[in-house]
């Protein structure tokens, strides 16, 4: 098989397939049988809206497939390269044959082809791209920077992806059903205790708390984990939390999770003591301000 020379992917799939990839462009599709064409190995996208599936089926059903799929040559058949929907579709709406533009890939140029029709669609999820990009670094011994020159995209962009599959089972399960977001699960791997991620992530759930409270309840978190003893504004030592009741912790947790700001309850005295509200950034001050007011 003629190996192309790889062109950057800013510009989708026709930047991928270049000039010399399709046969008989200028001319109609072929058609060919729909049982001679295999799954594109390589797709990210494990699951798929039976919604949207359905409705494409309706109207393949009605009009046809208006779109060609397109194929490579693959042993005595041929082999998906983009369409999987209009594939499954035309599979469900009874479709024998169905019309294909053929184009001369090799491995790595379909991987590429798979992730860039895939890359930017809101129901393939964070984890199906960090899957796909793990596959394509290990199968093809590419860096992280050299996969986001590929895609034009940023590496940071990757590395946050992949960084994902560090997070425990059950926050990646959060993730995959669109319970928390990818900033949400940025902020989670400011965590190093996966029992204290996954505590997180549910109270996120549960509480359905922003972003920018999480970031704030794990920037809390790390600042308590580091240590080093408190001191009221007298400059005495403040009470070790340790040493607090329950019952006064029970009051700090919830301050804090109502807030999203570090907050500490100082008991002096039987009916003495100060609560004292943590804030970074002049907006945290504005909007502690706000609900003080309320």
């Amino acid at each position: 098989m003629e190996v192309m020379t790889r062109p950057r992917l800013g510009r989708g799939l026709e930047a991928l397939l270049g000039e010399q990839g399709r046969e008989g462009e200028s001319g109609p599709p072929r058609t060919v049988p729909l049982q001679r064409i295999q799954r594109n190995p390589y797709q990210p996208r494990k699951q798929f809206d039976e919604e949207e599936l359905q409705a494409l089926t309706e109207s393949i059903r009605s009009h046809g497939i208006l779109q060609p799929l397109l194929v490579r040559e693959h042993g005595d058949g041929y082999q998906l390269v983009a369409g999987e929907r209009r594939l499954r579709a035309a599979e469900a709406a009874g479709l024998r044959e169905v019309p294909v533009h053929i184009v001369r890939l090799d491995d790595q140029q379909l991987f590429e082809a798979a992730l860039v029709e895939n890359l930017h669609r809101r129901d393939l999820n964070p984890l199906e791209k960090a899957h796909s990009f793990k596959d394509y670094l290990e199968r093809f011994g590419l860096t992280q920077e050299q996969l986001a020159n590929r895609l034009c995209l940023d590496r940071t962009t990757i590395s946050n992806l992949l960084g994902l599959l560090h997070l425990p089972a059950e926050v990646q399960e959060a993730i995959r059903l669109g319970q928390i977001t990818l900033g949400h699960a940025k902020a989670l791997k400011g965590l190093t205790d996966p029992a204290r991620q996954i505590s997180m992530c549910k109270e996120i759930i549960m509480k359905n708390l922003s972003v920018h409270a999480v970031e704030l309840l794990v920037r809390q978190q790390r600042l308590e984990a580091a240590g080093g003893p408190l001191h009221d504004t007298e400059g005495n030592a403040a009470r070790p939390a340790s040493e607090k009741t329950a019952h006064v912790q029970a009051l700090e947790d919830e301050l804090r999770q109502r807030l999203a700001v570090k907050v500490e309850i100082r008991v002096k005295a039987k009916d003495k003591g100060q609560i004292i509200l943590g804030f970074s950034s002049n907006d945290d001050f504005e909007r502690l301000i706000d609900v003080l007011r309320r």
